[in-house]
């Protein structure tokens, strides 16, 4: 993809629009539309669906990979504002959850960042249930939800355009081949993978331990209350891990992370 991409959003585009959400929502979309390829198989752009769809905002017409697209002015904060929590959850369990842009945008409405959180990086953990709204509120009871953003791993944030530098196509399609091997059968070995592999990514250094690993087994046992051998359940995450090519097993206890 050429690196001349005009990063401008099409003002003229939100000019029947009054709400400033709505307005961001066309520009951003149709951005998208025209300047961004498919993570997923390279395909030189993604179609923009019809508006309200329940469950994405563009497909690919090649491989058929849904995305969704939140765009903020601003960076993303640690925790990101969805929709309604029992919607999100069905969502996240099932094998229609899309892919999720992340768009950051400037004061003078030009795109900076753009980032991609493969739908498989969705697991409940990373999901916060918000307080249901009051009785006097319109939709008295509705319960939505927040994406913590700051607890998915950072093989789950695929960066395609940094500071307006945008990445090759084939370098991020090659990015999302790999972490979809962290694609599991169901839910909750999706949920183990990826939270033994955000504590792996907590330690500092290249090279670690066993030991090391077994510090975060109260954090785990939060997670899965229902799992009562913690340590061999990290045991077991790692050698899932170590077959996916995310780290190396060096023996006696000691592990490497594969950058």
């Amino acid at each position: 993809m050429s690196t001349s991409i005009n990063f401008n959003l099409n003002v003229e585009l939100a000019a029947g629009y009054k709400n400033n959400s709505q307005k961001i929502r066309v520009m951003s979309e149709s951005w998208i539309a025209h300047n961004i390829f498919c993570p997923s198989c390279g395909n030189t752009h993604i179609s923009d669906l019809p508006n309200n769809m329940p469950v994405a905002d563009f497909k690919c017409a090649h491989c058929g990979e849904f995305y969704e697209l939140k765009s903020k002015k601003g960076k993303f904060g640690k925790k990101i504002i969805d929709g309604a929590y029992l919607t999100m959850m069905e969502r996240i369990t099932s094998t229609s959850n899309p892919d999720l842009f992340l768009m950051q945008y400037s004061d003078d409405l030009q795109v900076i960042n753009l980032i991609l959180v493969p739908k498989f990086f969705f697991v409940p953990s990373i999901i916060e249930k918000r307080k249901p709204l009051s009785k006097n509120a319109r939709r008295s009871g509705w319960t939505g939800c927040n994406i913590l953003y700051s607890e998915i791993p950072e093989q789950g944030k695929i960066s395609i355009i940094d500071n307006q530098r945008i990445s090759d196509r084939n370098l991020i399609v090659d990015q999302y081949a790999k972490v979809k091997k962290l694609q599991a059968s169901n839910i909750e070995s999706r949920s183990w993978l990826l939270d033994v592999l955000f504590c792996v990514n907590k330690i500092p250094t290249i090279d670690f331990s066993l030991k090391e690993m077994y510090q975060f087994a109260d954090e785990l046992q939060l997670k899965h209350i229902d799992n009562h051998n913690i340590e061999a359940k990290i045991r077991q995450q790692l050698q899932v891990l170590r077959d996916k090519g995310f780290i190396e097993f060096l023996g006696n206890g000691q592990y490497r992370k594969l950058l």
